[in-house]
């Protein structure tokens, strides 16, 4: 059985915790305590019906203000496939947390609110998803019960959204009309939206197509520590212990070790204390070589033929997160890339995107929270990366505040 991870989007109060609440309770995924609890919780706050929104909202602070404040992760399955939910939050302030959540994701769920129509959160979300490398969007357009059920209104918010989608690096976007609060076209077809003959939202997570967001095909493996455990049973033992994050490795593989550039061969490849004959993405190991060569922490192996680039200079998408600074060209940060650290300074911002027209804005002096732009990066030491539409691992960064320590963007690398 395979398995989907799926993030939610959107605008505040669009629907979103209660729609994944929906998913659970209509595929007989909850404990009859849980939905107990709810009931309980939704009664003494004076609702009249269970307050779905209450399985995934987990902080207080999001269940006193019925908003989502931080990813909720959820899990379900069907007979169909397994799946993985990111329950990410609507407001302005907490679009880091939605680009978070949906980093890992191979499909997005994108709610609207059938009374607002396409708003600005819908376009951002959807563009940032885009950014992230999700070929798969779904529109759900919720709340239709508000609307009178009406073809015509869904068939306006389509419209609008296909007009800015259009300029979306995106396989695939359907269009769902839905009541995630009543259930309609959640799980079971809805008997008050004759005009839609399409799929459920459930059919369409259980039927899409997707792929992986591993890199099969390009071995890479970023070392994070040094295994010496000089001890009288292994007293010679070298091993490198890093995530596999991409393609695969078997002993007898030549490899590559960037940025020195010494080659060698796997001579074997631990799981634990197993020893084991292939390894590849997301696998943790232990490698060791048939030769002894300086290798430490943030150094990438792969193989000779198809490694990654290596350099200095970065050309980046970034989503910039800080409420607290603004980021100029000539700023210094800390830069997190796999098991690397460096500092950067920014080269360059090239332009900044509109979210809403997707229009490019130059002669930006400054980014603030939220703000999309392109921008260039001089790094200290050199990293060995990929463009991150080939890979999301090596193809991403994190910028860090050097004084506070806070992450203050997180960028896509172009190549």
């Amino acid at each position: 059985m395979d398995l989907l991870r799926f993030s939610t989007a959107g605008s505040v109060d669009d629907g979103k915790s209660t729609l994944i609440g929906r998913l659970l309770m209509d595929t007989k995924n909850l404990f009859e305590d849980q939905l107990e609890a709810v009931e309980k919780a939704s009664r003494r706050r004076g609702q009249d019906a269970a307050d779905l929104a209450l399985l995934t909202d987990g902080l207080k602070a999001e269940r006193e203000q019925g908003i989502t404040i931080d990813v909720a992760y959820r899990y379900f399955a069907t007979p169909k496939r397994k799946f993985i939910i990111a329950d990410t939050p609507g407001h302005t302030q907490y679009t880091r947390n939605m680009v978070t959540g949906a980093s890992t994701a191979s499909l997005a769920v994108v709610l609207v609110d059938a009374r607002k129509g396409v708003v600005e959160q819908t376009c951002r979300h959807a563009f940032i998803s885009s950014l992230l490398g999700i070929q798969h969007i779904i529109l759900a357009v919720n709340k239709m019960d508000l609307v009178d059920h009406e073809e015509a209104r869904f068939a306006a918010i389509v419209d609008e959204f296909e007009a800015f989608a259009s300029r979306l690096d995106v396989a695939q976007i359907d269009y769902i009309p839905i009541s995630a609060l009543l259930g309609d076209n959640v799980a079971h077809r809805s008997t008050k939206m004759d005009w839609y003959q399409g799929p459920t939202l459930l059919h369409q997570l259980e039927t899409v197509r997707v792929t992986g967001t591993s890199n099969t095909v390009d071995a890479r493996c970023a070392v994070q520590y040094v295994v010496r455990p000089q001890t009288t049973e292994h007293h010679d033992f070298r091993g490198y212990a890093g995530a596999v994050i991409g393609g695969a490795f078997r002993p007898g593989d030549e490899v590559l070790v960037l940025p020195s550039g010494f080659e060698s061969k796997v001579e074997s490849i631990y799981v634990g204390e197993d020893r084991v004959e292939e390894s590849f993405a997301p696998m943790s190991v232990t490698m060791t070589l048939s030769d002894d060569i300086d290798i430490s922490r943030g150094d990438m192996i792969c193989k000779p033929g198809n490694q990654p680039s290596l350099g200095q200079d970065l050309d980046v998408m970034l989503c910039w997160f800080s409420s607290q600074a603004k980021m100029k060209a000539g700023s210094k940060y800390l830069v997190r890339h796999t098991s690397r650290e460096a500092q950067c300074i920014v080269s360059s911002i090239e332009y900044r995107v509109d979210v809403n027209t997707l229009h490019r804005q130059e002669d930006v002096e400054a980014l603030t929270m939220n703000d999309v732009a392109r921008a260039k990066l001089r790094v200290s030491r050199p990293l060995a990366f990929d463009p991150y539409r080939r890979n999301r691992t090596t193809g991403a960064i994190v910028l860090i505040d050097p004084f506070s320590h806070d992450t203050v963007a997180a960028g896509m690398i172009r190549g």
